[in-house]
């Protein structure tokens, strides 16, 4: 597992738009996991993939795109995206039925997962998860929060990671909607 670096954008952009779609192109990769980054939705709603792209790319030169990229033979095969709270403005924007306000404080979150097929079920997020609770927690994070769908059909509904793992890694629920369960985990 390596954090992501200027050094990793060219193994984010090969895992985006090479491997982690790969069992599903009609999934795509338009987000370049913008969306939680976004601070205005319509301005959001325009973008296109190759602006979401070159943004990506600015972020990562900037150290302003956070996460953790999985490898298998040193190919990437996983990816998770987490920082601190604040510097998500896409959550209050986006999912404000379950963010409150003045919440940011001290508080990380997880925000995505994305885990190529023919690697999923291995652990390989679960592995990540704990990774960025580490990091979350050696920053002086006192809690992280996740996103999980409430219920979910499929791979392409879970990339907030599943709720089960959440749960079997000390998390619990602290908010629900109707399509989103927030859940909270104390770092210290």
């Amino acid at each position: 597992m390596k954090r992501l670096t200027p050094g990793s954008a060219e193994d984010f952009f090969r895992f985006f738009e090479h491997i982690a779609f790969a069992d599903h192109p009609e999934w795509g990769c338009d987000c370049y996991c913008c969306f939680f980054h976004a601070d205005d939705a319509a301005e959001w709603e325009g973008r296109t993939a190759a602006q979401n792209r070159k943004i990506a790319g600015d972020m990562i030169s900037l150290g302003k795109m956070n996460g953790l990229l999985a490898y298998a033979d040193h190919e990437p095969v996983g990816w998770c995206n987490f920082d601190a709270k604040s510097k998500f403005p896409g959550l209050k924007l986006f999912y404000p039925q379950v963010i409150g306000d003045g919440e940011e404080d001290d508080i990380g979150a997880v925000v995505c997962f994305t885990v190529a097929q023919g690697f999923r079920g291995q652990g390989i997020a679960r592995k990540m998860l704990e990774q960025a609770c580490a990091e979350l927690k050696d920053r002086g994070l006192s809690i992280v929060e996740a996103y999980p769908a409430t219920e979910c059909a499929s791979d392409e509904q879970n990339y907030h990671g599943p709720l089960g793992m959440y749960l079997s890694q000390g998390f619990s629920v602290y908010r629900r909607a109707e399509k989103v369960t927030v859940v909270r985990k104390t770092l210290r």
